[in-house]
């Protein structure tokens, strides 16, 4: 285990020194394999999704040939933000593990209380206002996947 966060500790380390990326590194492990590795790449790739456990598991259900991580641990050196909570939900590992907390991240700059906050505020009232919007085919896409057969649910 210790190992394993070692590793993802130092992606986080590599990233910062190399000037590749943020300060954060992620491993995803099977049966006690590294099968993903993730490190930020948000200013490399001018992508905001490009965070370290994002990109473990991208590299990890490339190398399984799946879009879930059953039987998998995620390792992170830094408690995961969001959109990289949200992410390994959808992934469903059996378990994740961080060395830093969201506390020491937001003490370098890397703060993300106003997501969680932002997520109680009405629509229309947050900081970036959100409307809804719809035609009238806005459900066109949803009840042709209930009617679907060709469907893989997930």
């Amino acid at each position: 285990m210790e190992k394993f966060m070692e590793m993802a500790v130092q992606l986080a380390l590599d990233n910062v020194i190399g000037n590749t990326g943020g300060p954060f590194g992620a491993v995803v492990v099977k049966d006690g394999e590294i099968i993903g590795v993730g490190q930020n790449h948000v200013t490399r790739l001018n992508d905001p999704t490009a965070h370290a456990e994002v990109q473990a598991i991208r590299d990890a259900c490339q190398f399984l040939n799946s879009y879930q991580l059953d039987d998998c641990e995620i390792y992170t050196s830094c408690e995961p933000c969001p959109m990289c909570l949200g992410a390994i939900f959808w992934a469903r590992p059996k378990a994740v593990y961080f060395a830093c907390t969201k506390e020491d991240a937001a003490e370098i700059g890397f703060d993300d209380k106003f997501i969680y906050e932002q997520l109680d505020v009405p629509h229309e009232d947050r900081q970036i206002p959100m409307m809804k919007v719809s035609p009238k085919n806005a459900d066109s896409a949803f009840k042709a996947w209930t009617k679907s057969t060709a469907k893989i649910t997930y």
